[in-house]
């Protein structure tokens, strides 16, 4: 029988999301340093992913939110992160699993990360993020495995 091997992909791909939840938290304690602003697009039906009814009605499979100017309550934990955002005037609050991330940018530095959500099966961080009452029947994404993405092209040259 084969030994198991190491899934450099996996470890990679874990790396790369704590600068996300890394980047978040500082913005969480310390507000957002000048002209930064985050791009986040993440999964409307992944697991632990909780956002309004309408929300998802409008973006069934991917949403991209912004956090610049006008967002509220962002709070970081180990597996995610929640934030109060205005849609139509309205304030709603979002609770995003890192896990479910597959964008991240900040246009002003030319930095991007892009993920492939992962699959909850490869995800422990999924089982400690609450559910919505709603979501339990949701399928995960599909995931492709071993890909490699360069960083050159978000680079300043």
């Amino acid at each position: 029988m084969p030994k198991e091997q190491l899934r450099y992909d996996r470890m990679v791909e874990a790396a790369l999301r704590s600068v996300v939840r890394d980047a978040i938290a500082q913005v969480a304690e310390n507000g957002l340093p000048g002209n930064h602003h985050f791009y986040l697009t993440f999964r409307t039906t992944f697991p632990g992913v909780q956002i309004p009814d309408f929300l998802r009605t409008q973006y069934p499979n991917e949403m991209t939110i912004v956090l610049q100017y006008q967002f509220y309550g962002l709070e970081v934990s180990e597996t995610g992160f929640s934030v109060t955002l205005s849609f139509n005037n309205v304030h709603e609050n979002l609770v995003i699993p890192f896990a479910a991330i597959t964008t991240f940018a900040d246009p002003s530095v030319n930095f991007a990360l892009q993920f492939q959500a992962a699959a909850p099966a490869d995800s422990a961080e999924i089982e400690t993020m609450p559910a919505r009452k709603d979501e339990g029947d949701a399928a995960p994404a599909e995931t492709k495995r071993g890909e490699v993405v360069a960083l050159d092209a978000f680079r300043k040259k």
